[in-house]
């Protein structure tokens, strides 16, 4: 007991007391406390008490492109966390090869009602890509935040990199070390970033008299 309340504790920012408040529903805690709370138990594999559990907490879809890459887990671990202290449940959609497609759950989180959806790495980053299950989401006006590049016509808010930026400081950084044959790897040709990086390099190659060359595997 003593673990799980250090635990849920530390997940949502409070003291245990508070935690301990809210699992003996006890009063003097505020609204989006408890909620914050009761998600984090969620989260955290944790089965609510017995007079809590009729309440169902609100869902916030995570959908990531796969978990291989260190850098989806580190958002879901984020983004996860940031949810379940503002007394939203986050439900993790990692797609695999050949199995549940991006479209497939955001049906699947339709049906289970969501509160929202956030995209970290997904289709909506590639203009030829198919795009309706967005327009559905954009339909029921559910609440949709996309990490990374994505195509203008959207019109969902983006939390993005500067990919010009990013690739001008590597670019930089590689010169500094006296490295003269540079070059770069990208994603397919209808990829938001990758085109992003795709200009920024070459105007630098330009700029250095030794404009990039094109090699398609």
């Amino acid at each position: 007991m003593t673990r799980r309340l250090a635990q849920v504790a530390k997940k949502v920012g409070v003291s245990e007391a508070t935690v301990s408040r809210v699992l003996n529903n006890k009063p003097g805690v505020s609204e989006p406390t408890r909620q914050a709370v009761l998600s984090a138990l969620d989260v955290l594999g944790y089965e609510r008490p017995t007079q809590l559990r009729g309440e169902r907490a609100r869902l916030v879809g995570l959908v990531l492109p796969e978990l291989q890459n260190p850098i989806f887990p580190a958002f879901a671990e984020v983004i996860g966390g940031s949810l379940a202290q503002q007394g939203l449940t986050p439900v993790l959609c990692t797609q695999t090869k050949g199995g549940v497609s991006e479209a497939d759950y955001v049906d699947l989180l339709l049906q289970q009602q969501v509160s929202g959806v956030v995209f970290a790495g997904g289709l909506y980053a590639q203009a030829d890509a198919p795009h309706e299950h967005y327009k559905l989401l954009a339909a029921r006006n559910i609440p949709v935040v996309l990490v990374n590049a994505a195509i203008e016509r959207l019109g969902f808010p983006a939390v993005s990199c500067d990919d010009a930026v990013a690739v001008e400081q590597a670019w930089r950084h590689l010169v500094s070390l006296g490295h003269e044959r540079i070059g770069l790897v990208l994603g397919p040709a209808d990829h938001m970033p990758s085109q992003r990086k795709l200009a920024a390099a070459r105007a630098l190659a330009d700029a250095a008299g030794a404009p990039l060359t094109d090699e398609r595997v």
